[in-house]
């Protein structure tokens, strides 16, 4: 019933949406303007469109404009995250930030600071990431008991499919050495069959649904702050997944009152899909819900993503977190209510069901899945028989280059060599005539446009690193990066004849950057910045 009176508020906002007003035409010149039919000198904005796009003097004909010089910077196409947790980015900022941290004794020492800063109530924290780390294992709760033991202590991995708690919050999710793994989960445990504190997939939900909430404040500030990071670094649209209803409702009216500096795309959570199975997809102004978010499979560095055969590293092929059964039964109600799916799948295994129940769930009519348009988010270990599945079926490639040059550091050991030639498989996909729209998944990464272009174009990490077996020859070209980036993303969201590209008519959305990253050095890339971002003719960020 609580859904239920939210949904009649989704209705309501939708009714009473209403346009933007509109100012004065734009130029916007004094740089490189990459369109869909080349470099261009100039594009005019009137009403929130382009309506002329070529050489300046002739977008100075038609009457008065005020001119927007780039002062040498470089104008693209709209970049949109296609994957991305917005209120999550926000929500980041919040709680204990454990990003970076380079051992468990660095953990550790953050998380001391963390509880005298904050002396009442469980402590939450996200971001680590061990494969760096000189201890060479996951941190348990001995390691969280040593400095907090009184209150709980709940820490995700970066990936957000696996935490660790203290014994104070492993008591508070009332888990001992009878408690057996949860359907799609694990609870680690040591020789003697005690838990350590790790808990994989499913097993998380354990210790966090007992867990403090936020607040609904605390999630309206964090979708703010979120759309106003994201506008300053140079997005102006979101594939926005997993998003509860009141997160969906938050968007929505953020939307109604020209609150949201950029598209956003929403596919809802199972739970919170049932409006939409109703109705169909619906929205207003700047803020659409597509579809839904299903999860097939676990995350690759806490070795839950599902293979067809054994970790390189361990024991255990990973974890169906939703069974398939469940995926196929989905699949086929979402196919006759017309509703777009999209479903994470990280290993071959996972990836290999989510395309069979796709095809079974349309095996009537093959036709009807490509118009679709139905999405696998993140198919980073494909089989090299499912790659030629995506373009044959018409399933979007839903994928993070920067999750590849994160992942170089272990996805190696988890695969072994023979696997690699079917892992964050860019170039090999596109040539099998898919489409990958690409994103983020921040706040898993960063959530940064420039990272995502230097990642799918270069394929070294940060420090310009990429190991010898790491397949470069999987990186694709800068015009195939923008892609993924800017008109993949507005096709994946039935927007293509709205927005992805510089031409007449269409929304005008540009991301401009301090380099032209078109030509200029790869290591260049990453160290640039966003100097405007304009979403429908709004300058939503400038510096």
């Amino acid at each position: 019933m609580a859904w239920t009176r939210r949904a009649f508020g989704l209705t309501a906002l939708a009714a009473g949406c209403a346009s933007a007003p509109r100012g004065e035409d734009v130029i916007i010149t004094g740089g490189p303007i990459y369109s869909g039919g080349g470099r261009v000198e100039a594009v005019r904005i009137r009403d929130g469109r382009f309506v002329f796009v070529g050489a300046l003097a002739d977008a100075r004909v038609g009457g008065p404009a005020r001119e927007i010089d780039l002062g040498g910077a470089a104008a693209f196409p709209g970049f949109c995250d296609s994957h991305v947790h917005l209120v999550g980015v926000g929500m980041a900022a919040m709680v204990l930030d454990l990003v970076g941290v380079a051992s468990i004794a660095a953990l550790q020492q953050q998380l001391r600071a963390y509880a005298v800063a904050h002396p009442d109530g469980p402590i939450i924290g996200r971001g680590w990431i061990e494969t760096h780390w000189p201890e060479r294992r996951f941190p348990t709760r001995a390691d969280i008991d040593a400095v907090v033991s009184d209150r709980p202590v709940f820490l995700e991995r970066i990936d957000g499919h696996a935490a660790v708690a203290n014994t104070a919050a492993l008591t508070l999710g009332q888990i001992g050495e009878s408690t057996p793994d949860p359907g799609g989960g694990r609870i680690e445990r040591d020789a003697s069959g005690a838990a350590t504190g790790m808990l994989i997939d499913n097993a998380t939900a354990l210790v966090q649904s007992r867990l403090p909430a936020p607040t609904p404040a605390m999630r309206r500030e964090a979708l703010r702050q979120a759309a106003q990071i994201y506008a300053a670094r140079g997005w102006t649209g979101v594939a926005n997944m997993s998003t509860s209803g009141e997160e969906a409702m938050l968007f929505l009216e953020f939307a109604t009152n020209q609150a949201l500096p950029l598209h956003a795309d929403i596919y809802l959570t199972p739970e919170a899909s049932d409006p939409l199975f109703v109705r169909g997809p619906f929205g207003m102004g700047r803020a659409h819900v597509r579809g839904v978010k299903l999860y097939m499979d676990g995350a690759l560095g806490s070795r839950g993503a599902a293979l067809l055969a054994p970790y390189n590293d361990a024991a255990g092929s990973g974890l169906l977190v939703t069974p398939a059964e469940e995926v196929a039964r989905f699949a086929r109600r979402a196919r006759e209510r017309g509703v777009q799916v999209a479903a994470h799948a990280i290993g071959d295994r996972g990836n290999r069901l989510v395309l069979d129940a796709y095809r079974d769930a349309f095996a009537d009519n093959p036709t009807a899945l490509r118009a679709a348009r139905w999405r696998i988010e993140h198919a980073q270990v494909l089989a090299p028989g499912d790659i030629p599945r995506f373009a044959g079926m018409g399933v979007i490639a839903s994928m993070q280059p920067s999750h590849a040059i994160s992942d170089m550091h272990f996805a190696p050991a988890r695969l072994g060599e023979a696997r690699l030639g079917g892992a964050y498989a860019w170039a090999s996909l596109l040539r099998s005539g898919a489409t990958i729209a690409a994103g983020s998944d921040a706040p898993v990464e960063k959530g940064d446009p420039l990272i995502e272009f230097y990642a799918a174009c270069h394929r070294h990490d940060l420090n310009g690193f990429a190991g010898p077996n790491w397949r470069l020859d999987e990186a694709v070209s800068r015009a195939q990066a923008l892609a993924m980036l800017t008109s993949a993303g507005a096709y994946a969201a039935f927007s293509e004849n709205e927005r992805g590209d510089i031409a007449v008519g269409k929304r005008a959305d540009l991301s401009c950057f301090s380099v032209d990253l078109m030509t200029c050095a790869p290591e260049e890339i990453p160290r640039a910045r966003a100097v405007l971002t304009i979403c429908e003719g709004e300058v939503t960020h400038a510096s």
